[in-house]
């Protein structure tokens, strides 16, 4: 008999990893919840029907091992892309704010796994994103070595 995945199976492996439905979402919103996002690193490819955010993003799932060594907790860069996009639109922020830093708080899906539908990025600040794709398609891969968050803390919104 085999196991599932557990969350801490990614603890010091770069991540690769998939959303093809609501509960794949799920979990890629849970380990992108806090990442910063520059504005100048959001890609629309209009060849390819693709949307390219470079997300510098908390390793949620190194933080209980980063505590219990004593270790600092770290971010790491990574590559997240939506596939099978038809359109993209902000609000809170204007693309042209190249300078600007935005932080993804969550994501969610507005349509039916395997359809059609909008995948919402809540940002802090009450600015969010919107993609409408002919269908869920989202890959998640860290590129390049985890690195000591700047802050030396992890994100923190005061709920036990």
């Amino acid at each position: 008999m085999s196991e599932d995945a557990r969350f801490e199976d990614g603890e010091d492996k770069a991540l690769n990893i998939g959303a093809f439905d609501n509960s794949d979402l799920e979990i890629v919103s849970s380990l992108i919840q806090d990442s910063i996002l520059p504005a100048n690193e959001i890609k629309w490819l209009p060849t390819s029907n693709k949307l390219a955010l470079l997300i510098n993003r908390f390793r949620w799932e190194d933080k209980n091992l980063s505590l219990s060594k004593d270790r600092e907790v770290e971010r790491v860069q990574s590559l997240l892309m939506i596939s099978h996009v038809k359109s993209i639109s902000s609000s809170g922020f204007s693309p042209k704010q190249r300078d600007k830093i935005l932080s993804i708080l969550s994501t969610s899906f507005d349509g039916d796994d395997g359809g059609s539908g909008n995948i919402l990025f809540v940002l802090s600040g009450n600015g969010g994103i919107r993609v409408e794709v002919d269908a869920l398609e989202i890959n998640l891969r860290d590129v390049t070595m985890p690195y000591i968050a700047p802050s030396g803390l992890s994100p923190d919104h005061g709920i036990d």
